[in-house]
Formats: C-alpha cells, sequence, structure tokens
C-alpha cells in the first residue's frame, strides 16, 4: 500500500519527532526509510563505497542530533537529510584529500554529469541519483555546471567563480538557482 504525500511527508516528520526523543524503533524505521539515498548521494559524491557507508553513518548520527531541530515547513524530511549528506560527504572528501580536486578529473565529472545516460548506466544504480542527473539535464547548462562544481565538485562558490570566470555573484545565484530547481523538481516527483 502506497501511502498519500501527505501522509507519507507526515509520516516522515514523526519518525524524524521519534528520532529527537530517542526512540529506538523510530530511529531504526527512520534509517531504513533512507538509506538507500542518503547512500546513494554520499557514494556520487565520494566516488568511494567504504568512505560512502562512513559518511552515511555520520550523516544518521548528525540527523539524529539535529532532529528536535527539523522543521517540517523548511524542507521534506528527505530534502533535509540529503543536505545533511551533501555536506558531510564533501567534508570526507575535503578531509581526505591534501590537494584539490584535479581540474581535468573535475571537468571530466562535469562533462560525465551532462553527458546522455548510456544503456547500461553503471554510475548511475541509485534512483534518487538517476531522478538528480535527469534533473540537472534539465537545467540551464550554466547552472547545471555550477551546480555539478559545487555539489560534486565541492567547490565553494569563489573556486566555481574562478573557474567558469564569472562574477562572485553570478556564480552564488546559478548555483542557489540550480539547487532550489533540482529541489522543488524532486520534491514534485517524490509527491
Amino acid at each position: 500500500m502506497h501511502l498519500f504525500p501527505r501522509t507519507e511527508r507526515a509520516a516522515d516528520a514523526a519518525l524524524v519527532a521519534g528520532l529527537a526523543l530517542d526512540d529506538e524503533q523510530a530511529a531504526v524505521a527512520f534509517v531504513r526509510r533512507f538509506q538507500r539515498p542518503v547512500f546513494g548521494l554520499a557514494l556520487s559524491v565520494t566516488r568511494d563505497p567504504g568512505l560512502a557507508e562512513d559518511v552515511s553513518q555520520e550523516v544518521f548520527v548528525r540527523a539524529w542530533r539535529a532532529a528536535a531541530s527539523y522543521d517540517v515547513r523548511r524542507a521534506s524530511v528527505l530534502t533535509w537529510l540529503l543536505t545533511i549528506t551533501r555536506n558531510a560527504a564533501i567534508d570526507a572528501v575535503r578531509a581526505r584529500r591534501s590537494t584539490p580536486t584535479d581540474a581535468d578529473e573535475l571537468e571530466q565529472i562535469v562533462v560525465e554529469t551532462m553527458r546522455p545516460p548510456e544503456t547500461e548506466p553503471t554510475a548511475l544504480r541509485n534512483v534518487e541519483r538517476d531522478i538528480a542527473v535527469r534533473h540537472l539535464r534539465e537545467l540551464p547548462p550554466e547552472q547545471a555546471r555550477a551546480v555539478v562544481l559545487a555539489v560534486i565538485g565541492g567547490c565553494t562558490a569563489q573556486e566555481v567563480s574562478e573557474r567558469e570566470g564569472i562574477p562572485l555573484g553570478t556564480a552564488k545565484t546559478r548555483i542557489r538557482a540550480g539547487l532550489r530547481r533540482v529541489r522543488a523538481q524532486m520534491e514534485a516527483d517524490h509527491d
């Protein structure tokens, strides 16, 4: 039986509330409900299954610590949790790297993300990632590049500005607008 979108959102929010109250059953249900999208995003950012597992564990610890401050009016539980995931994954990649991402490697990631999918896309197995990449392809190319550089490449807005040869404000606007559009599209798909 599939829950209606509002009921599903309420159920997700109830899981977070249970998490905030240290309800063990709610915590187990919360992890089971969101482990695949969290791991999928962590893997897409880190490109390392072992590190993605560590990041996923850290994400659920951070979610548990922040559960009391979750505000259902600001974002869906999935959006909130994927934001935590993205930040944790970028932190893990940065901590692991002693040097920044090679410019050629980062350009290859950008190009691969923008390329139409192959018949058997091995790198895009996770459903949530497939959806996010599809929505990235729907963005104007300059917004998509800025989002990929920020989310997957872990670049700051300043680094996106320098890499793309655009003013800092333009880089911030492209990242923010692109993320908002992808988030809105993913939430619409989720509903």
